[in-house]
């Protein structure tokens, strides 16, 4: 199989799903709030997204052999002229993360409040003029109107996605990225080493498919796992 290719082709198809759901937002200059719906339908698309992105990493990381480069010396404090911003205190940017998010077990289901039955018309037992008159009153009162959602921000799917698309731009900096995390918690025994994949389905891979997404992921998550696999030959 010509990986290569496969990584080109999966890119580009991921490449064209971002821009979507960038259009979606009205490509970073859209509405200060939208709608939970919307909220939801991105978020549907951008989990397996940043899943298929990661495993196109770890498979470029393996077949290129990338080395861990050296480590960094360490920067020296100096002054810095008025009017310039230290590394990190500009404008903040989010960078791609590389490891899926932790699996949770065990969790057990939120518990939403009980909802309070509608209160029920009054039991008239005899029509005499009080009974006739808490009926009237139940009758006449207005009706709850029923509460949508709040609507939220987009700034942090706008990050998300701004991150997706620059991990897409420099693959092979993503891959010296995680070929040096991992150099880095193999030399400090206080970091926990795991696996940029976690064990079992990646994030928003569906048994089922129904977007365009979640066939671009199982086809970025075979790769990766036959990539990882041991050469048995």
């Amino acid at each position: 199989m010509d990986i290569p290719a496969a990584i080109d082709l999966n890119k580009t198809l991921l490449a064209r799903i971002i821009a979507g759901l960038f259009t979606l937002l009205g490509g970073g200059t859209g509405p200060a709030r939208i709608s939970v719906e919307l909220h939801r339908r991105i978020v549907r698309a951008l989990r397996p997204a940043e899943s298929a992105v990661r495993r196109l990493i770890v498979v470029l990381a393996r077949i290129t052999g990338v080395k861990a480069p050296p480590p960094r010396p360490q920067a020296q404090s100096r002054s810095i002229p008025p009017g310039l911003a230290r590394k990190g205190e500009g404008k903040k940017r989010q960078s791609f993360p590389l490891f899926d998010p932790w699996q949770r077990f065990g969790r057990t289901k939120r518990k939403r409040p009980a909802q309070k039955a509608p209160a029920a018309l009054p039991r008239i037992i005899s029509l005499t003029d009080e009974g006739l008159r808490r009926l009237k009153e139940r009758l006449d009162a207005p009706s709850m109107p029923d509460k949508k959602p709040a609507d939220i921000s987009p700034i942090n799917l706008l990050r998300r996605l701004e991150a997706v698309i620059g991990a897409l731009n420099d693959l092979p900096r993503q891959a010296k990225r995680l070929v040096r995390a991992l150099a880095r918690r193999q030399k400090f025994p206080h970091l926990k080493l795991r696996m940029p994949m976690r064990p079992g389905r990646a994030p928003g891979f569906r048994v089922k498919p129904r977007l365009e997404i979640d066939h671009v992921l199982r086809e970025c998550d075979w790769l990766a796992r036959n990539a990882l696999a041991p050469d048995t030959s």
